[in-house]
């Protein structure tokens, strides 16, 4: 997919949100427990995740593993 890679968090709901590209219509599918991700209504494609309680889920995590090669594109 082709697009800019959005990362959101919000600090005071502990929420984190990543998306892919642009703002396709889309909607969300829980796929665990305050994990979902959402989905490209036309094409039926992952757009995005979201994490509710990220850093409580992460607390004891040293590391978070990321798929490489992350593209990204930085500027206005």
């Amino acid at each position: 997919m082709k697009g800019n890679l959005h990362l959101y968090y919000d600090q005071e709901g502990d929420f984190l949100e990543i998306n892919l590209g642009d703002f396709p219509a889309s909607y969300v599918r829980d796929i665990d427990e305050g994990i979902f991700e959402r989905i490209d209504e036309k094409t039926g494609k992952v757009v995005g995740i979201g994490v509710l309680s990220f850093k409580k889920r992460t607390a004891n995590q040293k590391d978070i593993d990321l798929e490489l090669p992350l593209k990204m594109a930085l500027g206005s």
